[in-house]
């Protein structure tokens, strides 16, 4: 086979075999705990598990690691980072000012899903927070992620580990078949238990504005600090661009097929429904159904669970499920948009490119 010179430089470039690494999340062995932080201390990149989605972790004070993660994903480069701290004493050197709220907010969520932005100090890299003047952080709860940032003796920037656009990994074979010998190792640390990623608030403003929804609510949040807004993008049935925290620009978590949303009462959707599948050109049709009771003739039924909690949890497995059974259309009953159900809805939209069809 004939490559270009230019061709056969970005392939050697980009190939390097990925290191398998099987953790015990519950007690991390230190052994290879040390083995994964030497590489991040090479500033290299290793994806590892969180509470939320599989994090692709680099040295978050170097800006030639930061520039790996976004070669890496093949993520846009205006498309800001969060960054991953092992206790709260690394936050106060990557801020200039925590608020007596975000005070608050750290001693009822942290550690655990909740991500603040607020005003970055000058030791955190312009690459991290695409040239804004805030930065992205959090505190995992995950055992495997707090023993690895404590070892590395640095913050980790580390957004999800995946192909830019694609859904989030929830298990460390997600991570593989993206990234595989693209990224010098990964941590196994089983699956995921959120399956959605962190809850995105942004407290330099006078009254907070929550950007990404996720496990910690509005409700959850007002109840520690008052009045909360929500951002126009979390629940925007169309495309708002803006690069304020990650995944509010590009489209993301979408998988191959085209997905569709239905929203109606129950009986409006199961005929519009039924009437997509009878009048599709498609050959390979999935419904995701929430009913174990219902059932599509002529499609794959797959059940997705029946409570937010469990769809958000399952949600990105399915749809990397879908891409593995080629199906061509997916189709999916719209939740109500409260509490985690907000946040399984603004992923379910941005995977759907907005395609939501209101049934009557």
């Amino acid at each position: 086979m004939y490559f270009t010179a230019a061709r056969f430089y970005f392939l050697i470039f980009d190939y390097m075999k990925t290191v398998i690494l099987r953790i015990n999340p519950k007690a991390p062995e230190p052994r290879l705990i040390r083995q994964a932080a030497a590489y991040l201390q090479q500033d290299e990149l290793v994806a590892f598990p969180t509470e939320t989605v599989y994090g692709l972790g680099a040295n978050a004070l170097s800006p030639k690691a930061i520039r790996k993660i976004f070669k890496a994903k093949r993520r846009p480069s205006d498309n800001p980072l969060i960054i991953h701290i092992a206790d709260t004493k690394q936050l106060y050197a990557l801020v200039k000012l925590v608020p007596p709220s975000a005070e608050k907010l750290i001693r009822k969520f942290w550690p655990g899903p909740l991500t603040m932005v607020l005003k970055k100090s000058d030791i955190v890299p312009s690459e991290i927070s695409a040239g804004l003047n805030t930065v992205a952080v959090r505190l995992p709860r995950h055992q495997i992620a707090r023993s690895l940032i404590r070892e590395c003796g640095f913050p980790l920037a580390a957004p999800s580990a995946n192909s830019s656009g694609k859904p989030s990994p929830t298990d460390a074979a997600h991570v593989v078949y993206d990234l595989k010998n693209r990224i010098a190792c990964v941590i196994d640390g089983g699956p995921t238990l959120v399956g959605l990623e962190s809850t995105v608030i942004d407290m330099t403003r006078k009254v907070p504005v929550i950007l990404r929804p996720g496990k910690v609510s509005q409700q959850e949040i007002e109840t520690v600090i008052g009045k909360v807004n929500l951002h126009s993008v979390v629940s925007a049935n169309k495309k708002i661009n803006s690069a304020k925290s990650p995944g509010m620009k590009y489209r993301h978590y979408a998988p191959k097929a085209e997905l569709k949303i239905i929203h109606g009462n129950p009986k409006a959707v199961e005929k519009i429904i039924r009437s997509i599948v009878q009048h599709s050109s498609a050959k390979n049709i999935a419904v995701l159904v929430t009913d174990r009771a219902r059932f599509f003739a002529n499609v794959s039924n797959v059940y997705i669970g029946s409570s937010a909690h469990q769809i958000a949890k399952n949600l990105f497995r399915v749809l990397r499920h879908m891409d593995d059974k080629k199906i061509e259309l997916i189709l999916i009953e719209s939740l109500p948009e409260d509490g985690l159900g907000l946040a399984v809805m603004n992923r379910l939209k941005k995977a759907a490119g907005f395609n939501i069809i209101n049934a009557r």
